[in-house]
């Protein structure tokens, strides 16, 4: 599985209503496992680097890796003077070549792993990239609830597959992996990582059409959509989850 190549199609959903809900709700979800005080943090696979620039906004040094030039170029036409902001071209395999054991204070990882066969070796790296008691924000397609948007959309014969599989075509045309939690959680386990909080994103918007725009009453569906994705049973059937782990040596 690759995101090599869905560039242009990925970049054309930015703005819109799904992109929005779900790049807000990480952020708000994120920002409440981080210190207040500057941290140095790694972003990997941080495409057009929508956290990387939000975090670098509330002072914090960011390093942001990611294989695509096209996507780091909208990323640095992002930075505004006084962020802190690194970018480095690699794929996230390269983890262990290009940075030191244990010195960043948070990782994250939002929508990549579903583009790995085997998560394994990308779980492991950024565990090794962490120092004690650092932070690593997940966020993964929800392997418990894929049959939702399909049903949802009347699409009864996927809504059938997707109870058997973790494999899924997603909307740029890229086939992907869905991850289950709890066996997320215990991959993460065995990686010194414990999961101290998780959340749903995208309850109830995740069926809306591609390109849907912003809608006026936006505050009022993010408030809704972020008490869903705290509560059960909402979170549990949203179309992303978000883990916040924690290494050992807290």
């Amino acid at each position: 599985m690759t995101f090599s190549g869905a560039e242009g199609r990925w970049r054309a959903g930015l703005g819109s209503l799904r992109d929005v809900v779900r790049q807000e709700l990480v952020t708000r979800q994120l920002t409440e496992h981080l210190p207040a005080t500057p941290c140095r943090i790694l972003d990997v696979g941080s495409g057009q680097g929508t956290q990387a620039l939000r975090m670098a906004a509330r002072g914090h040094h960011v390093t942001a890796l990611d294989a695509s030039r096209e996507l780091l170029d909208v990323l640095e036409a992002g930075i505004q003077p006084g962020m802190r902001v690194r970018t480095v071209q690699a794929g996230a395999e390269r983890l262990g070549e290009l940075f030191e054991p244990g010195g960043f204070h948070a990782v994250l990882c939002h929508g990549v792993l579903m583009y790995f066969d085997d998560p394994g070796p990308l779980l492991a790296g950024m565990a090794g990239m962490l120092a004690p008691g650092g932070v690593l924000s997940l966020l993964v397609r929800n392997g418990d609830a894929l049959a939702m948007r399909a049903g949802l959309q009347g699409d009864w014969g996927g809504a059938l597959r997707a109870f058997d599989g973790v494999s899924y075509a997603n909307r740029i045309g890229v086939t992907a992996r869905a991850d289950r939690r709890e066996e997320l959680a215990r991959r993460l386990e065995g990686e010194g990582l414990a999961v101290r909080q998780w959340y749903g994103v995208r309850v109830f918007t995740d069926v809306a059409a591609d390109g849907a725009p912003v809608p006026e009453d936006l505050d009022e569906l993010l408030a809704a959509e972020e008490r869903a994705g705290r509560t059960d049973p909402y979170r549990a059937v949203a179309a992303l989850t978000h883990l916040i782990c924690q290494a050992d040596g807290a």
